[in-house]
């Protein structure tokens, strides 16, 4: 395959961008350094033009899980074009802002007022320093991923890596004061025990319990009602960070399906369809904290994002969005099985149906990673080892992508077999972890 121009532009990235993306998960040798195409110069439903031309269906992180619909979905875009021509910002405040704020706790019916944001991070960084408002202590009892600023990453200011097993180990703290020592403690999901262990040392200075409401496993009947029991114990602000979550499950937030009510709930990426907003919703008396405490941003008052969220829920509950996900990422997780079996390759599968993942639990499973994306590239679809669903996927767009993965499954099986695996990768093995590009 032809991917010359795709190459330049990641030899200019590496000098003159630190890190080559702005975005962790986008970066090449998350896939294969040399093989994965990096750039696009178009993207349409479920399909990605990279710089030399080459056509893609995407099967793999679905814009990061930002773009639910598809991308440049018609109705979306139509939507933030016309709001665009109408002028995306003024000194004065754009009405879609209390239109979606109604929406939002529409939605929530446990909620009663919205902040925004553009980014996830930022809007979980707001609804932490709202809880600290609010409560008037320090220390967050997290369990999860949520994000890169200092609240989160103040974890790993000790001995170990605190953030292990939060979805990404090995996060350097640098550049986070080291005042923030002993402010932020994991807890994993399910383990009770855990948050109250951090309770028990931490509990008269704790500002808030943040949690995602689903990721990898299923929350035992004890667990929802057990956290809500602390903070409402101890006075901690709960905070649901559905940023990953949300709208995958329901039109709104996955712990409306969990009997889970929060203080808070953080959105964003699926919100806007890839177009940049985020809220926090919350009730009243925790919201109204923000008003105690300085959280202001120009840019948190342009037009495109409110608009963008505006449509895109809109549509998401029209046509049952959620349902389709569901069922897409069902099918997706039960091909790789059944097609692993097949082949007898050692494969683990996890993830909501609508964000899928699988593991190749063999020693060589990064090259065995970077072998599929490999792969399925000449097959003609973005692949790796997880799927992030979008409307747009169809039927017949599954049934072709299993039929690929049934076959680089095979071609897999035969070079393992042979011990060809290393010498067949035309890139860069894939890397775990964060790590920092030479």
């Amino acid at each position: 395959m032809n991917n010359f121009k795709s190459q330049e532009y990641q030899g200019r990235a590496k000098k003159s961008i630190p890190g080559m993306t702005q975005l962790l998960s986008k970066r090449p040798d998350r896939f294969s350094m040399g093989v994965w195409p990096t750039y696009y110069e178009k993207a349409e439903g479920i399909k990605v033009w990279d710089l030399d031309g080459n056509v893609y269906r995407d099967f793999s992180i679905g814009g990061v899980g930002a773009n639910i619909l598809g991308y440049a979905d018609p109705d979306v875009n139509d939507a933030v074009i016309g709001a665009i021509q109408k002028g995306s910002s003024s000194s004065l405040n754009c009405y879609e802002e209390v239109e979606l704020a109604e929406l939002l706790c529409e939605l929530h019916p446990w909620a009663e007022m919205v902040r925004y944001a553009r980014s996830g991070g930022e809007a979980m960084a707001m609804a932490v320093r709202i809880a600290r408002a609010r409560t008037g202590k320090d220390v967050v009892a997290f369990c999860g991923y949520h994000g890169w600023h200092d609240w989160y990453l103040a974890a790993n200011l000790g001995e170990k890596d605190g953030l292990k097993g939060q979805l990404q180990a090995g996060l350097n703290p640098r550049g986070v004061p080291a005042g923030l020592k002993d402010t932020a403690f994991p807890f994993f999901y399910n383990d009770l025990d855990a948050l109250r262990a951090i309770v028990e040392k931490h509990g008269n200075n704790l500002a808030a319990i943040v949690m995602e409401p689903i990721r990898h496993f299923i929350p035992t009947p004890e667990f929802m009602p057990g956290v809500m029991s602390i903070a409402k114990d101890t006075g901690a602000v709960l905070i649901v960070d559905e940023i990953s979550a949300g709208f995958r499950l329901v039109s709104g937030g996955a712990h409306l399906t969990l009997g889970l009510v929060p203080d808070i709930a953080v959105f964003s990426k699926a919100m806007g369809n890839g177009f940049p907003i985020a809220a926090v919703v919350g009730k009243k008396d925790v919201m109204e904290a923000s008003q105690t405490s300085f959280i202001s941003s120009t840019m948190w008052t342009e037009r495109v994002g409110p608009v963008a969220a505006l449509a895109t829920i809109k549509k998401h509950r029209k046509l049952n969005v959620a349902d389709h996900l569901c069922a897409m990422g069902k099918e997706v997780k039960l091909g790789w099985s059944s097609l692993a079996a097949k082949h007898g390759l050692d494969l683990s599968v996890s993830g909501l149906d609508p964000v899928g993942h699988f593991s190749f639990n063999f020693a060589d499973n990064l090259h065995a990673r970077a072998f599929f994306v490999q792969e399925m590239l000449k097959n003609g679809f973005l692949a790796t080892d997880s799927f992030y669903a979008m409307y747009a996927h169809t039927a017949e767009d599954v049934s072709d992508y299993l039929n690929a993965v049934d076959v680089v499954f095979a071609s897999l099986r035969k070079v393992l077999d042979e011990g060809r695996l290393k010498e067949s990768l035309e890139g860069l093995p894939a890397v775990a972890g964060f790590t920092r590009i030479a």
